[in-house]
């Protein structure tokens, strides 16, 4: 049982803890100016078919971060000149793996990409509500994973989408469709190559599939998962922890036996649906990587 007067006393607490984070958060940088269109150039992003939506958020690179000191410290090595070897082989992949129509791209790669296109910090919460139990942690630390991991997978994000749009780079539809102007001969223009994530690709619930409605690079999911990855690491002080999760894009659940597991699978999926170059889940990744290290280093760390 409660001590008398507990529950009043927690819930004090907390709401004059969210009343300090709103005072933080005042003038942050959300919801500020939006980036000018962009040019029709090779190798800059533009909207993208069937939709050609614009992004619905493209400040959220612009937000004060949380834990790193700037989004600019943040930054990847970016994208690849698209004359180079290493272009070529991205472009490669993603147009023979990505395609909707892949003759080599295997059933359980195509689960693996609608399963990851579930929205991954709900998708990683779930896991997290799953790991608080099966480890068996009190709230004090299961409160402490869940903070880490928010706070770590925000300023992931903020990281990804100001580097993003610092780098502006093209998604796979826009390149392969177009490669006839990037200056490549070892790459083909298709100008009807469609991606597997496209209305045509059935899923189990939500909005059709299609090409996120902002640069390629670096991949959000693969940022994202990063900080998630990394984090969980930390925390438990391995990464050998089996883990299962259901995804309600695919209504499909798939299992892994330690937490590098996930996102390795992240990087490759991205591909598989034909919506990023390898390059850019693979540098995501990392930027994700440098958000949790600087959150080990920096806060959380033991009072006694």
């Amino acid at each position: 049982d409660n001590p008398p007067g507990s529950r009043a006393a927690g819930v004090t607490i907390g709401e004059a803890t969210a009343r300090a984070m709103l005072t933080a958060r005042l003038n942050d940088g959300r919801f500020g100016p939006s980036p000018t269109p962009y040019p029709q150039a090779p190798g800059i992003w533009r909207p993208t078919p069937p939709n050609f939506l614009n992004d619905p958020a493209p400040w959220v690179g612009n937000v004060r971060p949380f834990l790193v000191p700037s989004a600019e410290m943040l930054r990847t090595d970016g994208p690849n000149a698209l004359t180079s070897a290493a272009y070529t082989e991205d472009f490669n992949e993603v147009k023979e793996l990505g395609s909707l129509y892949s003759t080599t791209r295997t059933p359980d790669q195509t689960d693996a990409a609608i399963f990851w296109q579930d929205h991954a910090h709900a998708l990683f919460n779930r896991i997290f509500r799953t790991l608080a139990t099966s480890q068996g942690l009190d709230i004090v630390n299961s409160a402490r994973l869940f903070a880490m991991e928010n706070l770590a997978a925000a300023d992931a994000a903020i990281g990804c989408w100001n580097d993003k749009y610092y780098w502006q780079f093209w998604r796979p539809i826009t390149a392969i469709r177009e490669a006839d102007t990037d200056g490549n001969s070892d790459t083909e223009a298709d100008p009807m190559w469609l991606p597997l994530f496209d209305p045509a690709t059935p899923i189990c619930s939500g909005l059709p599939l299609a090409t996120p409605p902002f640069p390629d690079h670096p991949s959000g999911h693969a940022c994202a998962t990063g900080a998630f990855v990394n984090t969980l690491q930390n925390f438990f002080g391995t990464d050998k922890i089996a883990v299962s999760a259901f995804s309600n894009k695919s209504c499909t659940t798939r299992s892994f036996e330690g937490f590098s597991d996930m996102l390795s699978e992240v990087i490759d999926a991205r591909v598989w649906a034909g919506i990023h170059f390898r390059t850019a889940d693979v540098q995501g990744s990392v930027l994700g990587n440098k958000v949790a290290h600087y959150l080990k280093k920096h806060y959380f760390q033991p009072v006694r």
